[in-house]
């Protein structure tokens, strides 16, 4: 999905001699997508990435569904959820279906020790709170409040917070995650009417390659299941690598709002699609100008998606008592819009504050149990106070 980019040292030609300095060869690997037809970019590694010398057993890590079926709206308060463990024992499944996993985590410490990779899904991480650097083999990623870490399946990362007060907004797409083919020119660079461009996203940087051999765990997940998988070399040994397949940051603070003269409807938010849902990035923008405008959403029903919106910080004119963290759940099938009174109050306004995250699934969304441990119970009625 992004743009060509380069870091360290690469042969002339692909799939071509590229020797070391004592004359053997570096270790090519192509790392592609959807088999070899879309995006790819090759590696050249010091050693074979190819040398497992251990596997543990697996562990199982799908999520326990509370609710395959339900139509009513829902509440959850993402605060709850206690912080501790580490990076991957923090991660907590909320809501899920055949496409995507949206997970909440509160980790106080990264992946020290092992190596993660999943082979499953792209994650695209959302920082709530917390900062650190994302170690790639692509080199680092530093991060911070408001920032996507969009990372390709099968990446290998280790992340690391800076302190142990962090909150993660997570979603794991098994489909590849884009671009919105919208802000795309035919030759792939995003236009001019694009909300953001190729300035505001992040590559990897300061690409460090590390000659060691060892015992290296990489925690691996598939099919709900995480294989601890053992190699004889350090997965960070790559000298130089190419291509348009990469992890890549995107700050919400980047994304520059799209407004009207009267209300503007949730794909003006667009910031990432896939085949099986949207993502969306609500920013403090104006207000409709039109003299007789109403800012606030109009009542509308989700006839083929559940919409879920991540609650970051700010001013929500059209809801009441929302909570930092807090994640709501509007199913297809029921229309829903502001609560009572704040269509009203919203004329005359001239600007919200608010920052929020949304995505739109096109196949219902199953509740875990966690889910169920942190719901504000008495959500699905706030239409009628």
């Amino acid at each position: 999905m992004p743009y060509y980019y380069k870091l360290g040292l690469l042969p002339h030609k692909r799939h071509t001699q590229f020797r070391k300095p004592d004359g053997g060869l570096y270790s090519e690997q192509l790392f592609s997508t959807e088999g070899f037809s879309d995006d790819y970019s090759l590696l050249y590694h010091v050693h074979p990435p190819t040398r497992i010398i251990q596997t543990d057993d697996p562990l199982d890590v799908s999520p326990h569904i509370a609710e395959e079926k339900m139509l009513k709206h829902r509440c959850f308060e993402g605060f709850h959820l206690k912080p501790g463990g580490d990076f991957l024992q923090s991660r907590t499944p909320i809501l899920v279906n055949q496409d995507c996993q949206i997970v909440l985590a509160s980790p106080q410490s990264g992946t020290k020790g092992y190596y993660y990779k999943n082979a499953d899904a792209d994650e695209v991480i959302f920082v709530h709170e917390g900062s650190g650097v994302v170690n790639t083999q692509y080199g680092q990623l530093p991060f911070q409040y408001g920032d996507y870490i969009v990372l390709p399946r099968g990446t290998i990362y280790q992340i690391e917070f800076n302190d142990e007060n962090n909150r993660l907004f997570i979603v794991e797409s098994r489909w590849p995650v884009r671009f919105p083919k919208r802000y795309l020119s035919r030759h792939g660079q995003l236009m001019e009417h694009a909300p953001y461009c190729e300035r505001d996203i992040r590559p990897p940087q300061n690409l460090q390659t590390f000659d060691e051999e060892g015992d290296f765990l990489i925690k691996t997940k598939k099919q709900g299941m995480l294989y601890g998988i053992h190699y004889a070399s350090h997965p960070f040994d790559v000298v130089g690598w190419d291509g348009c397949c990469y992890p890549f940051i995107f700050s919400i603070f980047d994304f520059e709002p799209i407004t009207g003269r009267v209300h503007q409807p949730p794909p003006v938010h667009q910031t990432f699609e896939t085949s099986a849902f949207v993502l969306c990035s609500f920013v403090p923008r104006l207000y409709d100008y039109h003299p007789q405008a109403i800012p606030a959403p109009y009542n509308h029903s989700n006839i083929d998606s559940d919409e879920v919106l991540y609650y970051v910080d700010g001013d929500f004119m059209s809801r009441k008592n929302v909570t930092r963290g807090m994640i709501t759940l509007h199913p297809a099938g029921i229309p829903h819009g502001p609560h009572p009174g704040a269509v009203e109050k919203s004329i005359g306004a001239k600007e919200t504050k608010e920052l929020a995250v949304m995505v739109d699934t096109f196949r219902p969304l199953m509740i875990t149990r966690q889910a169920l441990e942190i719901e504000k119970t008495d959500y699905v009625m706030s239409w009628a106070e």
